[in-house]
């Protein structure tokens, strides 16, 4: 079975550390930009020394207050700067994936996904120079969107074998207007990871799976049926709901 990562922000491996090494838990980590402003090399090869379970990850990039797309040059700027710092600590980590949030939001853009497609590549493309340049994949995350369409044309304009997709369930149950099955004919070829928690369609709970109004069974019968094989992540934000999430997620790969 593939490993199931549990989220977790980079502060908190200090404090849980024990607990997650007692279970062994394969991880992905979320290094905010404050965290990165912070950290230096050492500080990550340590961290890789305390692995000594020698466990699957990933990494969550910062996005508070960032945009790849920008049409504000500085801010794209600053974008960039962020993305290259979380490359670097990948360059040390090792990561089998880099998530990103893409930040096309229809309403901010008045529908104009040509403007922020336009200042996404160039991000984009220098994300992937150096991405390429360590042996690492990233996936870009569907957040505010609506629809698949924002997220394919962006992987397939910067058309990079590593540069994929993320698909986050909570973010679709919230915000999509188009079916499930539509998001994975455009972009279930692409997807290099999934974020697994649940709600019940008004706020961004990050619940248990089962707790809330996402079809998982259905989520999973899709993920077999385009032969995906991704990061599997559980984003649930409570302690007891991380483990109940567990269990589901190894229960429908199973069935799967």
């Amino acid at each position: 079975m593939e490993p199931i990562h549990v989220h977790i922000p980079y502060p908190q491996m200090k404090d849980f550390c024990e607990l997650v090494r007692l279970r062994r838990y394969d991880l992905e980590i979320y290094m905010s930009a404050a965290v990165l402003d912070q950290v230096e090399k050492a500080d990550l090869e340590k961290l890789c020394r305390s692995l000594d379970w020698k466990p699957s990850i990933s990494l969550h990039a910062p996005f508070m207050d960032l945009n790849p797309g920008a049409v504000d040059p500085m801010v794209r700027s600053v974008t960039q700067l962020r993305f290259s710092r979380i490359l670097n600590a990948a360059a040390v980590l090792k990561p089998r994936v880099v998530v990103f949030h893409a930040g096309y939001d229809r309403w901010r853009y008045n529908g104009r996904t040509d403007i922020w497609l336009e200042n996404s590549i160039e991000t984009w493309n220098k994300v992937m120079d150096t991405a390429s340049k360590i042996g690492v994949r990233v996936a870009v995350e569907n957040v505010f969107d609506e629809d698949p369409e924002a997220l394919c044309r962006l992987i397939e304009q910067v058309g990079r074998p590593d540069f994929g997709f993320c698909f986050d369930t909570g973010h679709f149950n919230l915000f999509t207007r188009v079916t499930m099955e539509r998001w994975f004919e455009r972009l279930g070829r692409y997807l290099f990871e999934v974020h697994l928690h649940d709600n019940n369609g008004s706020a961004d709970s990050h619940w248990a799976l089962g707790k809330g109004s996402i079809d998982f069974k259905k989520f999973f019968g899709l993920l077999r049926g385009h032969n995906a094989r991704p990061v599997y992540t559980i984003e649930a934000h409570d302690q007891g709901d991380i483990d109940v999430s567990l269990e589901a997620v190894r229960g429908l790969l199973a069935d799967s």
